[in-house]
């Protein structure tokens, strides 16, 4: 190195990093479809209806079921017992809860308290062997109503779509991505996927809609309702 550069090294003054306030926030993986500004009441223009619910918080349940005093402490922390059955949904107060094997459930709930939700289960759970894991920014989900929601399924999955009921879930491939498709009642399917897989399962979504007609639900909460009452 020469004297020159040496000089230069020397001389050089490092950025100021003062004054700069760290303001952190969170972000839909969906918000450059301007999801929100296209959102209009459904009506009879369109077979296929859907939209994002943003920023939901999920949190990773695992545990055995069998083991009786675990079962009755995520009881008492949740209010209601975790689905046994195979496939199936039960809402809780903070949100619902979906079957994903014999020892792991996804529970859904408002994002801005899962903390003390995550808090409540933790000491309920103190000394079991058991696992509570917030996955709120690994994951999104997506409304789907409309005359033909079932039909739009069949184009990018293989799974018997129609099958589902409410109350009942499934978890299945779309294309390229892994999704959780559960129903709560005859008007429409909520599905669950990774946020890495966002824009992908939207644009393939929003492809196969076109020979029906695709509109931008407006999502309004719902108190009665275990998923969009989270809106």
């Amino acid at each position: 190195m020469s004297k020159s550069n040496l000089k230069l090294a020397e001389t050089f003054e490092p950025q100021a990093r003062t004054g700069v306030a760290f303001a952190p926030y969170a972000q839909s993986p969906l918000h450059a479809f301007g999801l929100s500004a296209q959102a209009r009441r459904q009506n009879g223009e369109c077979g296929v209806w859907m939209n994002e619910l943003p920023l939901l918080g999920y949190v990773i349940l695992r545990g055995d079921i069998t083991d009786s005093t675990f079962a009755n402490a995520v009881k008492g922390a949740l209010g209601v017992a975790l689905p046994r059955v195979p496939g199936t949904v039960v809402p809780f107060t903070h949100g619902l809860a979906l079957w994903q094997g014999p020892d792991e459930w996804l529970l859904v709930c408002e994002r801005n308290s899962r903390q003390d939700f995550i808090a409540g289960l933790e000491a309920a759970l103190q000394g079991f062997h058991a696992q509570v894991v917030d996955n709120s920014g690994g994951l999104t989900m997506v409304y789907l109503t409309g005359e033909h929601q079932v039909t739009l399924l069949r184009h990018v999955g293989v799974y018997d779509f129609e099958a589902i009921g409410p109350g009942q879930v499934v978890s299945t491939v779309c294309q390229k991505a892994t999704i959780t498709v559960f129903r709560n009642d005859d008007k429409g399917l909520f599905l669950v996927f990774r946020r890495s897989f966002a824009d992908y399962v939207w644009r393939l979504l929003s492809k196969a809609a076109r020979p029906y007609g695709l509109g931008i639900v407006a999502l309004e909460p719902k108190p009665t309702h275990p998923v969009l009452r989270l809106v």
